[in-house]
């Protein structure tokens, strides 16, 4: 490797500090793909952390860096899939393999003492870009980006932000600064969001404009620079880009796809301005790296020559001698003060801790910070700096009686701790032989399907793979529809949403819709619940309390709160949901909660009205914005009450109202945007009180930071004030559903509470057990005799929980049905 030049662009003996910014994923991922599939004698994967071990040597050895920070991508959506459901979407599942070591590589950095950096919403690359631009004004430090992925190139900056790369494999790399940049694409770094704007990225199924490709895409940026330069000059001097020598097939793209363009561009800019604090410390990386620990570490992953391949690149010491000079035990102390034990937090072991008092503590955290969802032992212990549980647990209420949240610890999520482990110790009665003919029926059905399937396609093929099924329905039968999404490569998408709009089109999708529903349901419920059960065929989920940021449960093992009930199909699973022998279950359910809190946060005078009245809710909100009398409401109007009725409580614009109403529309004729328009001013002209209380929301949540609900449980939006509008929108639809979704959850919890306390208090243990918490639905096994007493005082616990006179009269109306099972409750 040529010598590096500081950001004077001359080669110097006066040493810069040096930072290293490792794009995790995208090394990890490389090394996976290039390495064989490297296992321990235990048979832990470690193929992609022996080359990301491998590439951190090289970079010690060859960059020297002062500090090191690690970002992670992590496995939930960032806010461009929140923008555009499609992105990376062609993207094969991330094999368990290197999940694992995704995860593991962890364990090497805090060994390192290298910092690591995430956060949720955002991808590895928008950590790189928001630290590039905090420090970059630093004139002492030199900034390299490792990584695997060419995207980051956008972020170099003259000499002074560069990027080290890998070209293939994991050994063959090189170095860019802003020449070499403009040497290779013909234009600065700062235009590479607007290249890949305008052609694509198929690697992130970034779709660019049609028909652009990489050598029209160069002249068009060399010419004309940013897309919004390209576009004003479009607009004004068109013969500009005949005399650029671009055709009129050329032309009319650009001028058809300049929304696309911009969107993409959007999607492709890395973003400078994530909510992470950057902080270097004085102190050299190395100063405080726990040797002895990834000694530890390599001895465990069986890395036998990595420890002294690293001791060499630290040192300089050639390999043999620092093979000759280590031993296992003395942890490099040759060393002397380059290295040494550090001042990091010591965390107990987690097998010294009270497993109620880490429940306590992960439940305060929770409530602390509402983005915190399922938090680890380890995340407690590092977020409150604590040196034991109970310190953390002192340190986290202090902070909830600070933000006023001691109700919604004390009063409703501490009492639910001991009422939750009882409903998972008693668990729910599963009809196995019901699941095992079901599952015998469905696997039928799924073969038949199969036949029937490669009978219309001539051939036989995997029909689980996308691939050899868009071969299939768009090579061999042609099939086309107007405006059909593709991949970034050009291929046909075949997911559900596409498939459906070929339904008319030929018989054949609605097999493969059938298969696939059938085939999800097998996999993940029919063929699944009956290997989680106990001996007494009872199976036993896990209900989430810091599932979520609202304040609503999760649930696992089996996730019973996602059971399908939209179809048939998934409807028979509920029947598997039995009672005991002597008992019914019984399920309380909440009518039209969302919209009740909605109208008592709001105070909005007619909604109130409406649900104090008793009349159906939907059919009187057709009537006002109708404006027909609720005799001559009929279906259809009924039904478009209803999309806006709920779209509302999500923040839905007038685009997702004009689809929502188009896709159940009873005739099958689409609503305009202008019918759309008309309808959602209307509604909320005639509820001026909640349009009035959805602004106020958002004004709140833009001040505050986060919502309240009616208990004060608060929950926290990072991405309000973002300068990006995508964000910022995002942030606003979850703000006006916070306080209606987690009041609701609120009450459910409350209500569980107060019955739990009935039900020890009258001594109905024996005869009432709860059993399950699905959103707005609560299911008790009650015995037989005892179903007519017990029933109606829950339902009065439910709706009285908050008493209706602090919540402007209005009710929260529960119903209950019983039956044997859970599918044929009346």
């Amino acid at each position: 490797m040529t010598a590096l030049k500081h950001a004077d662009n001359k080669t110097s003996d006066a040493y810069l500090r040096r930072l290293v910014l490792l794009d995790t994923h995208a090394i990890l991922h490389r090394a996976y793909h290039a390495l064989p599939d490297f296992a321990s004698s235990k048979g832990e994967p470690t193929g992609a952390l022996y080359g990301l071990c491998t590439m951190l040597i090289r970079i010690i050895n060859d960059l020297k860096p002062d500090h090191i920070v690690a970002c992670f991508d992590l496995p939930k959506p960032t806010y461009r899939h929140e923008v555009y459901k499609d992105y990376k979407a062609h993207r094969a599942k991330t094999d368990d393999a290197l999940v694992h070591q995704l995860k593991r590589a962890r364990d090497i950095f805090i060994a390192l003492n290298i910092q690591i950096c995430d956060k949720e919403g955002f991808e590895a690359d928008d950590m790189l870009g928001t630290i590039v631009e905090k420090l970059r004004g630093e004139k002492d430090l030199d900034i390299v980006v490792a990584s695997g992925d060419m995207d980051t190139l956008q972020l170099v900056q003259d000499n002074k932000v560069r990027v080290f790369t890998l070209k293939k494999g994991i050994n063959d790399t090189v170095i860019y600064n802003e020449d070499a940049v403009r040497a290779r694409f013909g234009f600065g770094p700062e235009l590479l969001p607007d290249y890949k704007g305008l052609r694509g990225d198929p690697s992130d199924n970034i779709i660019g404009i049609k028909g652009i490709g990489e050598k029209t895409a160069t002249t068009l940026i060399t010419t004309f620079g940013t897309i919004e330069n390209m576009y004003k000059v479009l607009k004004k001097s068109p013969e500009k880009f005949k005399e650029a020598g671009l055709t009129d097939r050329i032309i009319k793209l650009l001028q058809d796809g300049e929304e696309e363009a911009n969107f993409s561009k959007m999607l492709a800019t890395i973003r400078r301005d994530a909510p992470v604090e950057v902080c270097l410390p004085e102190e050299s990386w190395r100063k405080s790296m726990d040797m002895k620990a990834i000694l530890a570490l390599f001895q465990e992953l069986e890395f036998r020559t990595l420890g002294a391949r690293l001791k060499s690149a630290i040192t300089g010491q050639s390999v043999s001698n620092t093979a000759q000079n280590m031993s296992e035990d003395d942890g490099f102390d040759q060393m002397g003060d380059d290295i040494s034990s550090g001042n990091q937090q010591v965390i107990p072991d987690i097998s010294t801790v009270n497993p109620q008092d880490l429940k306590r503590a992960q439940l305060a955290i929770w409530i602390v910070d509402s983005n915190k969802t399922n938090p680890t032992y380890e995340e407690v212990m590092e977020f409150t700096k604590a040196k034991d549980i109970k310190e953390a647990i002192t340190i986290l209420e202090a902070d909830i009686k600070k933000k006023n949240l001691t109700r919604v610890y004390e009063e409703i999520e501490l009492p639910l701790i001991p009422i939750l482990d009882e409903m998972k110790s008693v668990g729910v009665k599963i009809d196995v032989k019901y699941l095992e003919e079901l599952s015998k029926e469905y696997h039928e059905e799924v073969g038949k399907l199969e036949k029937s399937i490669w009978k219309h396609a001539g051939k036989e093929f995997n029909i689980s793979s996308p691939k050899q099924l868009g071969e299939v329905l768009f090579t061999d039968l042609g099939l086309t529809i107007k405006n059909a999404k593709k991949t970034a490569g050009g291929a046909r998408s075949t997911k559900e949403s596409e498939l459906a709009k070929l339904a008319d089109v030929h018989p054949i999708i609605n097999l493969i819709l059938q298969h696939r529903e059938l085939s999800k349901l097998l996999g993940t419920y029919i063929d699944t619940i009956p290997k989680l059960v106990d001996e007494n065929n009872r199976v036993h989920p896990t209900l989430i309390q810091t599932g979520a940021a609202t304040g609503r449960m999760a649930s696992q093992d089996p996730s019973i709160q996602n059971i399908p009930i939209k179809s048939d199909l998934g409807r028979k699973i509920r029947h598997a949901f039995i009672a005991e022998k002597g008992y019914s279950l019984v399920a309380f359910d909440y009518s039209q909660i969302e919209l009740r809190v909605a109208a008592f946060l709001s105070k909005d005078e007619k909604m109130i009205a409406l649900f104090k009245s008793g009349r159906d809710f939907h059919t009187s909100v057709a009537a006002e914005v109708f404006k027909v009398a609720p005799e001559k409401v009929d279906r259809e109007m009924r039904r478009r009450a209803k999309v806006i009725n709920f779209g509302i409580m999500y923040g839905m614009g007038v685009n997702a109202l004009r689809q929502n109403l188009s896709e159940g529309s009873s005739d099958g004729t689409p609503v305009t945007r202008a019918e759309a328009q008309l309808f959602y001013d209307e509604y909320f002209k005639t509820f001026s009180g909640l349009a009035e209380y959805l602004n106020r929301v958002k004004g709140e949540a833009y001040r505050n930071g986060f919502t309240e609900t009616f208990f004060g449980r608060r929950r926290y939006f990072e991405g309000i004030k973002s300068k990006i509008p995508f964000i910022k929108a995002m942030a606003e639809r979850m703000a006006i559903n916070a306080p209606i979704q987690g009041t609701e959850a609120d009450i459910i919890k409350l209500a569980m509470v107060k019955i739990a306390e009935h039900i020890k208090k009258e001594k109905l243990d024996e005869c009432v057990r709860m059993l399950m918490q699905v959103h707005d639905e609560l299911v008790f096994e009650i015995k037989n005799d005892s179903v007519e007493k017990v029933a109606p005082d829950i339902q009065k616990y439910m709706e009285t929980v908050v008493d209706p006179k602090d919540i402007s009269g209005i009710i929260c109306k529960a119903e209950y049905k019983a039956g044997k099972d859970w599918g044929e409750l009346k």
